[in-house]
Formats: structure tokens, C-alpha cells, sequence
């Protein structure tokens, strides 16, 4: 199964969601006590974990809205506020993923204690949707916050998460390379492109919103209205390219 990295962005649609619900649907054609749908094809209960300031279960029920734009399926919903522990059975029995978007160091320390579960999960076949923040801790290194580098701005202030120098943290290690989200609209950009000219990270990329990166057995894949940007060393500072849809 697959990782599926989406850059934010509200109404996405089908042509992002759709290729994540598909996996967990067959993911659910094998499992017990699924409900089906008119088709008769199993409905996948799908685990969305939502961490917000104030409020999380309004923030929910839009992730849950945006997630059913690309098939049925059974929201397991999990929403607590910032400083609260998310519970294990969070991803009890579930056939697919997703973690929603919002303060990034606040889902790197809620999700921490269960980021052995998660590797489990998807090396056993549970395929994963990070959205916005939910990408960013995907990574084996995440960038978490930050708009400085040694006191100089390398990126719009609104994308710090309320931290000053750009700073990395360990994420669930879905990935082995850092990203970075809401590329083209917040800036975030900017940030990869001078974390790897620093050597703070090794590689990165950036995503667009309503944009997602596929990774999974077959390669990358992307889908959506925009792009995923890709920074890696060159000799005389960084490469910087684009994969499209």
C-alpha cells in the first residue's frame, strides 16, 4: 500500500482522495465486519485524527466531507486538542489512515507515542494520507516550523508555526525524506530551498495545495492542480525541479 502526501487545500476532490479510498476499500474486501455499499463492495473504515487548538470536532467533520469526495467510507474520528493524547484504539481496526492539517509541532507530539503503530500499519498493507501537517510528520526528519536560518528570513513569517529558526524533529518515518507543504501559496518553498543549501536537511520537497504525492510500489505519482517540488544539493548550491500531475 501506499503514502499518500496531500500540500492542504479545501475541495481537493475525487482525483486526490480517490486513489486513497480505493487502496482502503481493498484493503477492506479482505477484513471482517465491513459494511458494503449499493455495489456490494466493502465500505473501509478509514481512521482521521484530527489535533486543534479549539474545537477539533468542527475541524473533523470538513476533513471527514473533504475525505468522502473520493468514495464512501466509515470515519473512525479521532479529534483532541492540543496537549491531549491521542488513545491507541485511534487506529484499531482500521483500513487506511488520515491525519489532518493544523499546527504541525502539535501533531509531531501528539501522534509520537504511536509512530511505531503507524510503520506497522502501513508495512502491513494500511495505506496512509497525511494532509498538510499530516504530510510534514510523515517524514523521517520533519520540518516542523520556523522562518530563519542563522537570523535570516528564508521564508514568510505566517509558515513559522510560531517558531523562529527553521527546526527539524523526528516524525513517523514514513518517508525518508523532509517535506514541506502549501509550497506555491504559503512560501514554504523558500524554506526547503535554504534548509538544503544549509545542510539541515539533505533533501527535500515541497507541496502544492490540493496537490498529492503517491508513494507506493510503483514509483511517484502525482495528482491535482498543482505541483510537488523537489530540492535537492548541486555543486553550486541546490537543484530545484517540479513533478506535475
Amino acid at each position: 500500500m501506499s503514502v499518500h502526501l496531500m500540500g492542504g487545500g479545501w475541495d481537493a476532490g475525487g482525483e486526490v482522495y480517490g486513489p486513497f479510498v480505493a487502496e482502503a476499500a481493498a484493503r477492506a474486501a479482505g477484513a471482517s465486519g465491513r459494511d458494503t455499499d449499493a455495489s456490494g463492495r466493502a465500505i473501509p473504515r478509514v481512521a482521521v485524527v484530527v489535533v486543534r487548538a479549539d474545537d477539533p470536532d468542527a475541524l473533523a467533520e470538513r476533513f471527514v466531507a473533504d475525505l468522502r469526495s473520493g468514495g464512501e467510507v466509515s470515519a473512525h474520528v479521532t479529534a483532541v486538542r492540543h496537549g491531549e493524547p491521542i488513545p491507541r484504539t485511534a487506529f484499531a481496526d482500521v483500513d487506511g489512515v488520515m491525519v489532518g492539517g493544523g499546527s504541525i509541532p502539535a501533531y509531531r507530539d501528539a501522534l509520537e507515542e504511536h509512530f511505531g503503530e503507524l510503520r506497522r500499519l502501513v508495512a502491513d498493507g494500511v495505506p496512509y494520507l497525511g494532509y498538510s501537517a499530516g504530510s510534514a510528520v510523515a517524514a523521517e526528519q520533519a520540518i516542523i516550523g520556523g522562518y530563519r536560518i542563522g537570523g535570516v528570513d528564508v521564508a514568510p513569517e505566517p509558515v513559522s508555526q510560531g517558531l523562529d529558526e527553521v527546526q527539524l524533529a523526528p516524525g513517523i518515518g514514513l518517508v525518508d525524506i523532509a517535506i514541506d507543504v502549501h509550497a506555491a501559496q504559503w512560501g514554504a518553498l523558500s524554506r526547503v530551498v535554504a534548509a538544503v543549501e544549509a545542510g539541515l536537511i539533505a533533501g527535500g520537497l515541497a507541496i502544492d495545495e490540493r496537490t498529492v504525492l503517491v508513494v507506493g510500489d510503483g514509483g511517484l505519482v502525482v495528482a491535482g492542480r498543482g505541483s510537488v517540488w523537489r530540492v535537492l544539493p548541486g555543486e553550486q548550491g541546490v537543484v530545484v525541479s517540479t513533478m506535475g500531475a
